[in-house]
């Protein structure tokens, strides 16, 4: 790497810290929030967590057309970079809105709906900008795994300090509505701060002879639809997603009530955590030796023992440990995997359709996020409800469950996610075709037809 290839690398990494310190709090905690912070009745509860989902499968929608905006932008600080700010400014408004109660009953659903749509908008501005960026650095798969694996660290970094601290920073600090609060705004700043590293760190590289062509909606829709190869990987890698939000959306439910000990909650993220980082440590070692398609076999296999170990691991802190730790080495694999997937497929829809469009395609990834986040809530709601934590007789969550609603816990947070996985694991062997070798002729054939600079 060029020495500016190694700022790029180090300066586009380090500002997912904050990002995904301030998205984990929202992924993990608004929902424990709203159900035990809050203690908002159950018809509220209700509809704000239909909210959650509706909003974001509606959103979701959104994100092909905020990534043909991205494309269009032409500015003096490069495509990417000015939705990476707005963004980043417009969202923290908007977080800070869902962590506070802002009327009640009806007034409050309509209030959060309203907040958590702008939300999710704005930050699936910056979202999109920002992992547009990645691919935009170089065409180089190793590179790109270079770039990708420590962005994925300093990530899990981010997101592992939440997981792990959250639980106890807001116990310490009372529990109370107003300490969340003081929470998400140190959230916030964190966020903005780390962004300002791939803002002022990171130098774009130009890599398309049509970087000065616009993006219309029948572009967007064609770089899309007629894109084979990113459809496909859309479909593995929502399926994934779904399977992975509903584990960890679950953590906390699992360890109150079926474990028993939810002050044990920090133990298993911190494990969890600690598994995933050393996993994104080695993968570069481990991809020199073995091709994607043996990597994200060996992981599906080891997430399936996981899981299995998982189902009967309740009673014993270490088994869930070594659980945790089989599950999100694995996912850890096929998160980095599924992303240098859909990079690839930024060249590959230039090869086929002769126009390259990395915020359209990119923006998949959000919509992803957002439809397993979407599902997962609908599935964890509906589960606390049909478990006994929420029920009609009291706002307040219940401290106990009975066998029937362990069963319930262990089954949605155990067995749809291994499914999902699976399944998606088998669209890609069957429908995945851009390999090493493939890739390599793709970049040969746009060199030679000028489509992209060395």
């Amino acid at each position: 790497m060029s020495k500016q290839a190694k700022k790029n690398k180090y300066f586009f990494g380090l500002g997912t810290v904050g990002r995904d310190m301030f998205y984990a709090f929202e992924a993990n905690a608004l929902l424990y929030f709203l159900s035990n912070i809050l203690h908002l009745p159950l018809s509220v509860f209700a509809a704000v967590s239909m909210v959650l989902s509706v909003m974001r499968i509606f959103d979701a929608l959104n994100d092909p057309v905020t990534g043909m905006v991205v494309d269009n932008i032409r500015s003096p600080w490069g495509k990417f970079k000015p939705a990476i700010l707005v963004g980043g400014i417009v969202s923290v408004i908007f977080y800070l809105v869902l962590f506070s109660e802002i009327g009640s009953g009806t007034t409050y659903v309509i209030i959060f709906a309203i907040a958590y749509f702008l939300w999710d908008v704005s930050y699936g501005i910056n979202d999109i900008g920002y992992w547009t960026l990645m691919p935009a650095l170089t065409t180089d798969q190793k590179e790109r795994e270079s770039i990708g694996a420590f962005a994925r660290i300093c990530a899990n970094i981010g997101m592992y300090i939440i997981m792990v601290g959250w639980q106890p920073i807001t116990s310490s600090m009372g529990n109370t509505k107003e300490s969340w609060f003081k929470v998400a705004i140190a959230m916030s700043v964190m966020y903005l701060l780390f962004l300002c590293f791939p803002l002022f760190g990171v130098k774009e590289k130009r890599l398309s002879k049509d970087d000065n062509e616009e993006t219309t909606l029948k572009d967007m829709w064609n770089a899309i639809v007629k894109n084979d190869q990113l459809m496909w990987t859309a479909l593995a890698m929502a399926l994934f997603m779904v399977g992975y939000c509903i584990t960890t959306g679950f953590a906390t439910y699992y360890m109150q009530y079926v474990y028993g000990d939810i002050n044990m909650y920090p133990v298993l993220a911190g494990v969890c955590g600690i598994a995933q980082l050393v996993a994104l440590m080695v993968f570069p070692l481990f991809s020199k030796k073995y091709n994607r398609k043996q990597l994200y076999t060996f992981s599906t296999i080891l997430i399936v023992a996981g899981y299995l170990l998982f189902s009967f691991a309740e009673s014993s802190l270490i088994l869930i440990g070594v659980a945790a730790v089989l599950i999100f080495v694995a996912e850890a694999f096929i998160q980095l995997l599924m992303l240098m997937f859909l990079a690839d497929t930024i060249e590959y829809g230039q090869w086929k359709m002769g126009r390259r469009h990395e915020s359209v395609t990119f923006s998949i990834q959000p919509l992803i996020n957002k439809i397993g986040g979407a599902l997962s809530t609908a599935v964890i709601s509906v589960s606390v409800i049909l478990a006994g934590i929420k029920t009609a007789d009291s706002n307040v969550a219940a401290e106990t469950i009975s066998s029937s609603g362990v069963v319930t816990i262990k089954v949605a947070m155990l067995l749809i996610p291994v499914i999902c996985i699976v399944l998606g694991f088998w669209i890609y062997l069957k429908k995945f075709r851009i390999n090493e070798e493939f890739y390599s002729q793709i970049i040969s054939d746009l060199k030679e037809r000028g489509d992209i600079e060395d």
